[in-house]
């Protein structure tokens, strides 16, 4: 065991690592920025404007490939200024952080590069020298969870502050305006997604109140209102594995289709049913097939998840086995991350009315249904997903993990095969009695806070 002694110099030692690592991503730019600008709820940018004393290095073109592999991570690195310039002499700009005196370049000796070739200078660094993540570091509360991310959807930027960053938000808003190329409008979410539409209320923080957006994900164009449908944009690389591990000719189903970012890539090259409850996602989804000339292969419904499954998806899974083509794959998406796997309940004794199609050989259909998993493991997926179902899965794919959404909030992927115990045999689903904490599995694995 360690004394109280040794224990306090060891935790001392690993906040001044931290704060040194931390500083050190920041000297940059952040050794120009102001103090006063710490705690501005107003945006100011004239508070950004200084006069600065730099090193400067003054040398022959014709030594400038030799000289910047040893100057590389000592250059003057800020937004809309050029560390290099000049024909001959080239004039390199140097961090004063990392360069104070000769010592700081001594190593340029070995090229042939004298003391006499470094000087300082004064420059004016203005706000306009700053990204976002300077700004930001600068501006908002010391000590305390920074802006760490936001969300790109056409011109539109989205973000989610945490409560201690709302009085700073329309300083927030005004920084992405100006920093971020073509962004016309920055959101702040307001409240968790709970609707049954999965439209969420967002405040304004900048810009314009236009929120009919473009984007292109996937070789696809997607057109629609962000403020009424949902789209995540993290979200891209799983809409891209899932339609690259379709096959041409596969039939796909969409049971909770959005705006089409499965469907509309996956009617390329498949046969799609694609469905949404919202009707301004399957106004924007029939509106994208159109855009993208995948009308005659993707068929669009407004209905309950439920009523697609066991009237359009049923329907169609049953001219599928006709086809008696065991190249073709039936696949099935259900990307509703918060309550998807509740709906696999209406699979069990789906075809128990129809005992003529259970003939042998024939091409089961594949599910990827997505949920989140709260602060457990990742086989909790699996079994939230046979919890719904009322029984073991038998015939089981994996578990992928596809994002983390919160700090220990995970969203997964569950792949498997609906076998014939499963469509041809009523069961109730056996959900479980207790969970942690007290809540039912669906409840504790399928909150959506995105």
């Amino acid at each position: 065991m360690l004394e109280k002694s040794s224990w306090r110099k060891t935790l001392r030692i690993i906040w001044i690592s931290i704060r040194t690592k931390r500083y050190a991503r920041m000297t940059d730019c952040g050794d120009f920025v102001p103090a006063k600008a710490r705690g501005m709820t107003i945006l100011d940018r004239s508070v950004f404007q200084q006069t600065v004393c730099v090193p400067q290095l003054t040398i022959e073109a014709a030594h400038l490939a030799k000289v910047l592999p040893i100057l590389r991570k000592k250059l003057l690195k800020l937004e809309h200024l050029r560390p290099v310039s000049g024909q001959d002499p080239k004039t390199i700009l140097l961090h004063p952080g990392h360069v104070k005196s000769w010592e700081d370049v001594k190593a340029l000796e070995e090229v042939k590069i004298l003391p006499g070739a470094l000087n300082f200078r004064e420059i004016v660094v203005s706000y306009e020298n700053f990204k976002s993540d300077d700004i930001f570091r600068a501006v908002l509360p010391d000590g305390q969870e920074n802006l760490s991310s936001f969300s790109r959807i056409g011109h539109i930027v989205h973000v989610n502050l945490k409560e201690h960053l709302l009085p700073y938000r329309r300083l927030i808003g005004e920084v992405f305006l100006d920093k971020i190329p073509n962004c016309r409008a920055v959101v702040n979410k307001i409240q968790t997604i709970d609707s049954k539409f999965r439209n969420f209320q967002m405040e304004l923080l900048a810009g314009e109140e236009d929120y009919k957006v473009e984007v292109r994900e996937n070789g696809c164009v997607f057109e629609f209102d962000f403020a009424k449908v949902y789209w995540n944009p993290r979200l891209a690389s799983e809409h891209e594995r899932i339609v690259k591990s379709l096959k041409p000719g596969d039939h796909f189903c969409d049971v909770f289709a959005g705006v089409g970012p499965f469907s509309v890539p996956a009617a390329r090259k498949c046969h799609v049913l694609a469905n949404d409850l919202n009707p301004d996602s399957f106004q924007w989804l029939q509106h994208n097939a159109k855009r993208n000339k995948v009308e005659k292969s993707l068929k669009a419904f407004n209905r309950d998840g439920r009523e697609f499954i066991r009237k359009e998806l049923k329907e169609h899974l049953m001219e599928f086995w006709k086809l008696n083509d065991p190249e073709k794959t039936f696949v099935i998406a259900m990307n509703l991350p918060a309550m998807a796997v509740e709906f696999l309940d209406t699979f069990p004794g789906l075809f128990a009315d129809h005992p003529e199609v259970q003939t042998p050989g024939r091409s089961l259909p594949v599910v990827h249904v997505y949920t989140f998993v709260k602060g457990g493991p990742a086989e909790d997926a699996r079994k939230a997903a046979e919890a719904n179902l009322g029984q073991e899965i038998t015939n089981f794919d994996g578990v992928s993990f596809v994002r983390n959404v919160a700090p220990n909030k995970d969203m997964f992927r569950v792949t498997f095969h609906l076998t014939d115990d499963i469509l041809f045999t009523r069961k109730a689903p056996k959900r479980p009695t207790e969970a942690p904490h007290g809540e039912t599995a669906a409840k504790i694995l399928c909150r959506d806070d995105q």
